[in-house]
C-alpha cells in the first residue's frame, strides 16, 4: 500500500490588534503553550511558539491535509478566547486581521528556531516592522503597505 509523506514547515507571524503591546510576560508563556496545543490538536507539530509585547511567532510543521489559513484563524480565535476568558488584558483582546507565513527547508529548522527563541534580544535591535518588513523581501512577497499590519513606528 503506498503511503504520503511531507515535511512542511511553516513560520507564522500575526500581531495584536493596533500593535498594542498587551502581550505581558508575566502570563504571554502560558498563551504560547495554549498556541501550540491548539497547533498540536490540529494534527500539526509546534516547533515553537514565541513572541513579544505585540506579535507572535509559530513555528509549525504543516500536515498536508491542515490549510494554513485555517489553521492560523484556530490558533487566533481560541487564544484570543483564551485571554478574554482568562481575564489577562482589561477590555477585551484581538489579534490584528491577517498574518504572515513563510516557508523553511529543513536545514533551516535550527535557524529558524533559535531566531524565534530570541525574539526579545532581536527587538531590542529593530522593531518588528522592520523585522517583517525584512521577511517580506526575503521572501520576495509583493505587498501593498496598506495592508500591512497598523505600526506604532514611523514608516521609513
Amino acid at each position: 500500500m503506498a503511503g504520503s509523506y511531507s515535511q512542511v514547515y511553516i513560520h507564522v507571524v500575526f500581531a495584536v490588534k493596533y500593535r498594542e503591546n498587551l502581550l505581558s510576560k508575566n502570563w504571554r508563556d502560558e498563551v504560547f503553550k495554549y498556541m501550540a496545543g491548539i497547533i498540536k490538536e490540529k494534527g500539526c507539530k509546534s516547533i515553537i511558539v514565541n513572541g513579544v509585547e505585540d506579535h507572535v511567532h509559530c513555528f509549525i510543521g504543516l500536515k498536508p491535509a491542515c490549510s494554513i489559513a485555517d489553521l492560523v484563524r484556530d490558533i487566533k480565535n481560541n487564544s484570543s478566547r483564551f485571554i478574554n476568558e482568562k481575564k489577562l488584558v482589561k477590555g477585551k483582546f484581538q489579534w490584528q486581521e491577517g498574518y504572515g507565513v513563510f516557508s523553511y527547508a529543513n536545514s533551516q529548522v535550527t535557524s529558524v528556531f533559535n531566531y524565534i527563541l530570541n525574539q526579545e534580544e532581536h527587538h531590542g535591535k529593530s522593531s518588528f516592522r522592520e523585522e517583517y518588513l525584512n521577511l517580506l523581501k526575503d521572501f520576495e512577497i509583493d505587498y501593498k503597505d496598506e495592508f500591512l499590519f497598523d505600526w506604532h513606528e514611523k514608516p521609513e
